[in-house]
């Protein structure tokens, strides 16, 4: 372990078991890393510097008298729209937000296994936009070039584990909002089936299409950060079956049926997919082909998707909107949103919500020829800081629906999505997306897990600060 880059998060948990290293020493480590980046990167809106060293020396008492559960000791982050006890949740909005009073349940799960917060990652305003920056709170950048964003909303999150501040952190995702800066920054990103991880003290984020997920170098890291979040609170509406992510990280997928989807699903204004972000995706697919692995390009029948998709979240964000106690510091584009959002609650919502099962039938036919869908996670790399910030309503959701048209049918549907490193564009990390049909986290996880072994992702870092920015051969 070197104190400059954090140690994978299983190999922590390890070297904690083993006596190697204490807590403290780790979450202590952590601390300074983002103390020295925060000025530069900017992941954290909120670093619990005291409770987290009271909570490491807590946890090597525990590990002192034997004690093991599977992340004892290890510091991890969240994103800023989980509740932390003690702790304000901001979701990229402006003013000064009172301190909740109960952790969350995904985060009471984090502290069950034995996780140290080290602190709350920064998001753009209602996890709304693929950048993460705003007045609340500045400019988080991406530590692969800080020129561009980490893309959003769970951008502090990725960027904070990609330049190995934390081992790993959850996001949430609601239309690629852990797919697509996991993309950005050369990391996976699992978006777990819908109920996976709770999202309480909403049962429901954005109407359903918000889940929670993980980020990590390493799929057994995103693997072993979801088994210690996954779980649900009494009250959630969605209680899919346990699964086991960890277990798949070392098993064989088979060989698969894999529909390589490069179309992407409809959308109001015009996408496409850059040629180079293209070139990156064809090549991991004939990676698989070569792997075994029967591969052809198919595009599963999305139809007019799209529809069903902004009632739920503009009524989501109306929802969030409305608990903020600052409305009048909102984004005007925000703002906006909470307009439609008002006037879509009713029959539209209803319908958009009835959608859902003719969705599941129609897309669900398509796994009935393919196992697996690897599609492009964005149509292009992550754009300069500053691109879509002052931009308008209108002009935002063309820029957004340009570089991200990708990600968010798999919200809409509430199943499982990976992202994985498909390589650079420019010196900038793109990715590809492994989506599959209900409950098939293992599936995807053990192909994602194939890949790496080949690939070896993990093993390239983003440079530290004052190396010269350059282009991996990748």
């Amino acid at each position: 372990m070197t104190p400059d880059r954090a140690a994978g998060l299983a190999e922590s948990a390890r070297a904690l078991a083993g006596g190697e290293v204490t807590s403290r020493a780790l979450v202590a480590e952590a601390l300074a890393r983002i103390e020295a980046t925060q000025g530069t990167l900017n992941a954290f809106r909120v670093v619990r510097a005291e409770a987290a060293l009271a909570e490491a020396k807590a946890a090597d008492v525990e590990l002192a008298a034997g004690v093991r559960r599977p992340l004892l000791g290890v510091p991890v982050a969240v994103k800023d729209d989980m509740d932390v006890a003690g702790e304000p949740t901001a979701f990229g909005c402006c003013g000064e937000f009172p301190p909740v009073a109960q952790d969350g349940e995904a985060v009471r799960r984090l502290r069950a296994a034995g996780a140290v917060i080290v602190g709350k990652t920064n998001t753009c305003e209602l996890g709304q936009w693929p950048f993460t920056e705003g007045p609340a709170f500045g400019a988080t950048r991406n530590p692969w070039h800080p020129d561009h964003t980490p893309g959003g909303s769970s951008g502090g999150s990725a960027a904070a584990v990609a330049a190995g501040l934390v081992p790993a952190a959850l996001g949430s995702d609601g239309a690629g909002s852990v797919r697509i800066p996991a993309s950005w920054t050369h990391l996976i990103g699992i978006k777990p089936q819908r109920g996976r991880i709770s999202t309480w003290p909403r049962g429901e984020s954005f109407q359903g299409i918000t889940v929670n997920g993980t980020l990590a170098r390493t799929v057994a890291d995103a693997a072993l950060l979801l088994d210690a979040a996954a779980g649900n609170h009494d009250l959630d509406p969605h209680r899919p079956p346990a699964v086991d992510a960890s277990a798949a990280v070392g098993r064989d997928p088979g060989r698969l049926r894999i529909a390589l989807s490069l179309k992407p699903p409809f959308t109001a204004v015009p996408a496409r997919l850059q040629p180079e972000v293209r070139a990156r995706v064809v090549r991991l697919a004939e990676k698989l082909g070569s792997l075994g692995h029967f591969v052809e390009e198919a595009d599963p029948p999305y139809g007019q998707i799209g529809l069903t998709f902004v009632p739920r979240a503009t009524v989501g964000i109306a929802e969030w909107a409305s608990d903020a106690p600052f409305p009048a510091l909102l984004d005007p584009r925000t703002r906006g949103a909470v307009r439609l959002g008002r006037l879509l609650g009713g029959a539209p919502l209803r319908a958009a919500r009835r959608a859902e099962a003719v969705l599941h039938r129609r897309i669900g036919a398509f796994y009935e020829s393919y196992d697996v869908i690897v599609a492009p996670t964005t149509a292009a790399p992550p754009p300069r800081v500053g691109a879509m910030l002052e931009l308008g309503g209108f002009a935002t959701d063309r820029a957004m629906i340009a570089a991200c048209p990708y990600a968010w049918p798999w919200n809409v549907l509430g199943w499982p999505g990976v992202n994985v490193p498909a390589g650079f564009v420019d010196g900038l990390p793109v990715g590809a997306q492994l989506l599959g049909p209900a409950n098939s986290e293992p599936l995807l996880i053990s192909l994602a897990a194939q890949l790496e072994v080949e690939l070896r992702w993990h093993e390239l870092w983003p440079p530290q600060q004052g190396e010269q920015v350059r282009a991996p051969v990748v």
